[in-house]
């Protein structure tokens, strides 16, 4: 999540408040005997055969006049589709051990915790206990241009003016649906497995925090950033490609705060150019699936030639620089992947009660600390430094130089926050907390790769320091690699080492439970790889809550569409011309309709047509790079109800020649009886040359 918008969303924070030193290296663990599920002995030993399977679902929300989520822009409004938003699943089992996982890697701003529940829950009711909270992982690539509403926790809810139910149940329903196709996909094969560095794709938005973390452990890294990408890939026996899985580190900020069309940003940018490669079905229940997943980018933006907005220089030429590169190492490292992931497939979760959790003092500073209620800071609503929104980051209370911070030092920071002036404390709001408290922490192997999701946004040393105290305790089991699932299984804000956080930059601002939260977690996660390693079972925590039901919004529906009398829904307003050249772009206005009334998820609200003999073949639809699909409330009197649908289709240089047309699918709802109708409408033909 990044720049909130400035005086609405300062306004809101003040309503609410109205209304209501280093780090020592963890110790390692004593060396425990190897169970008998490890990679190097037992059933599993030396183990290459698993059962794999992947599949890919529609999750795109409303189109039209519904917030995005990740600017915190409240005028930052849906109207169109660039990219369709997917959520890519994998379910990987070993027979050796029958134990199996479900990793989905969805184009989302985030995961929510009422998301997780509700997938866990639908799955439960189609598979009984086969998927539980423990082995299904839900990460979200963090695309800043997806509609929002979908969170159970007013925070994340706020500038969108409240939830979203028919956003909400696109994105549940859609990542159902991909782990269902995923596990009636699966197929006995093996997982090859293979990295490399991806360079001038990303650079350290918070360059100075980072600075402040120790220099001799700064000393072991060549770069600020993460730059590794690890590849996945997934094979079935007899030859066919499943998929391919990758991580790396980089926000999903190519889009800047003034796009307005949904987009998978650069990730989703990445996946489309790997799939369309390789012949990628989204219409069919099995095709190849490429997930670009999300790791510790806290601190990682990938404007390095800097930017507007949030964004890029430019929002789609960035976004596809972004993307771009990344795909082109991944189809290396994919084509190149020969070593097998060896072992099996083990899993350990928990829910932790973050706001109160006791931390021994082999993971701070040598004495006791605890984690305190969340609060999120002044520097919060300034923005990072590729998106700057209110005021100025670096605001501590440790170097007051301002009045607003001197005054929330004063009266609103608690001890237990250290520097940070607390501008909000959201887990102490009634009737309910704003963010949440009680997480989930989770630790999966696939044979030698470990797998740890979090459900914050990690900066790039803190996920270091996890990644590292994982791997201590897995190494005995064959462990050798282990990679940071990032924005997984719930959200609530940052997460940095502690000498970032005494900076009190954007990330720093945005930890919620204070100085020692990474601290904390390194304490629980590692309870979780002692387990795995012993082969022992860990308390499943207390329970979040569940908060479906006590939702409030500001949100409205369609109350019905309306035309000029004179023409129906589907007419073309503005047609084409009558010839293009490749390169150039055809625009098409259609007397259109709300696209609120049907989401048309696994379909389409354009298609680009080629004439083939007396039919028909589409080329191209809303998902394609080179359309646009584009909404705009045309107020012709006296309803103020009318609807224009423009629709561009840039024309690639690899274009056949020939004969074409632009369709346009919608639904109008009506002002007399309330039904839903479909309609279509048609540009003239034209010819490209």
């Amino acid at each position: 999540m990044q720049r909130p918008s400035r005086s609405l969303f300062l306004g809101a924070l003040l309503l609410a408040l109205s209304a209501c030193s280093l780090e020592a290296p963890e110790a390692e663990a004593p060396t425990a005997a190897v169970p008998e599920s490890s990679a190097l002995t037992g059933p599993c030993a030396g183990n290459t055969s698993f059962q794999i399977g992947s599949g890919i679902y529609d999750v795109t929300g409303p189109a039209a006049e519904l917030g995005m989520m990740g600017y915190a822009m409240i005028d930052q409004k849906t109207a169109g589709i660039h990219q369709r938003l997917r959520a890519r699943a994998f379910v990987i089992s070993s027979p050796c051990n029958g134990k199996r996982v479900a990793f989905v890697s969805a184009d989302l701003g985030q995961i929510f915790q009422g998301v997780k529940q509700q997938v866990v829950e639908r799955l439960q009711a189609k598979y009984g206990t086969l998927y539980t909270d423990a082995n299904v992982v839900l990460s979200a690539t963090h695309t800043h241009s997806g509609p929002g509403g979908f969170s159970h926790y007013a925070l994340y809810n706020l500038t969108i003016l409240g939830y979203d139910q028919q956003n909400f149940e696109a994105i549940v329903d859609g990542i159902v649906q991909a782990i269902i196709r995923a596990n009636t996909n699966l197929a006995a094969g093996t997982i090859r497995i293979n990295s490399g560095d991806l360079l001038n794709a990303s650079i350290n938005r918070s360059p100075e925090a980072y600075l402040l973390d120790p220099s001799a452990e700064r000393g072991q890294y060549a770069y600020d950033t993460d730059k590794k990408m690890t590849m996945l890939r997934l094979q079935a026996t007899d030859g066919t490609e499943v998929g391919a899985l990758n991580w790396f580190a980089v926000h999903g900020t190519s889009m800047g705060n003034d796009n307005l069309l949904i987009s998978g940003d650069n990730k989703g940018y990445a996946s489309y150019l790997f799939e369309k490669a390789k012949g990628s079905n989204y219409l069919a229940s099995k095709t190849f699936v490429a997930a670009f997943a999300q790791s510790n980018e806290g601190d990682v933006t990938p404007n390095i030639y800097g930017g507007t907005n949030g964004g890029g220089a430019n929002d789609f030429e960035s976004t596809e620089l972004a993307g771009s590169k990344q795909y082109t190492l991944a189809k290396s490292l994919y084509d190149g992947a020969t070593q097998p992931l060896t072992g099996a497939v083990d899993y350990r979760h928990t829910y932790v009660k973050m706001d109160a959790v006791p931390v021994a003092p082999q993971y701070t500073d040598g004495a006791s600390h605890s984690t305190c209620t969340a609060a999120i800071g002044v520097s919060m609503i300034a923005g990072a430094e590729d998106g700057p929104g209110y005021g100025k980051e670096g605001a501590t209370c440790a170097d007051v130089h301002d009045l607003w911070s001197a005054f929330t030092c004063a009266v609103t920071t608690t001890p237990c926050q250290g520097e940070k002036p607390i501008v909000l404390e959201t887990g102490s709001q009634t009737p309910y907390p704003w963010t949440p408290e009680v997480l989930p922490l989770q630790v999966v192997t696939l044979g030698n790769l470990a797998l740890v999701a979090v459900p914050f946004e990690m900066t790039t040393m803190a996920g270091r320091r996890l990644r590292q105290a994982v791997l201590t305790q897995l190494a005995p089991t064959g462990v050798d690699q282990v990679v940071i699932a990032g924005l997984s299984n719930a959200y609530a804000g940052y997460l940095t080492t502690r000498e970032e956080y005494a900076k009190q930059d954007y990330e720093g601002a945005s930890t919620h439970f204070g100085p020692w939260q990474l601290a904390a977690v390194q304490q629980e996660t590692e309870k979780l790889a002692v387990a795995l390693r012993n082969g022992t079972t860990v308390a499943a925590g207390p329970t979040p809550r569940d908060l479906r039901n006590d939702q409030t919004t500001l949100q409205t529906g369609v109350v019905f569409d309306d035309k000029p009398l004179w023409v129906d829904f589907g007419s073309v307003d503005t047609d084409a011309s009558a010839s293009y050249t490749r390169g150039q772009t055809v625009s098409v206005r259609f007397w259109g309709a709300h696209p609120k009334n049907n989401l048309r998820r696994q379909g389409s609200f354009l298609q680009v047509q080629r004439k083939s003999g007396t039919s028909w073949v589409t080329v191209a639809y809303d998902w394609d790079w080179e359309t646009k699909y584009k909404w705009q409330r045309n107020n012709c009197a006296p309803t103020l109800a009318c609807s224009y649908v423009t629709i561009e289709w840039k024309i690639p240089s690899t274009t056949t020649p020939g004969t074409y047309r632009i369709r346009h699918d919608g639904d109008w709802k009506s002002g007399w009886d309330g039904l839903i109708r479909a309609y279509t409408g048609y540009s003239r033909e034209f010819t490209v040359n």
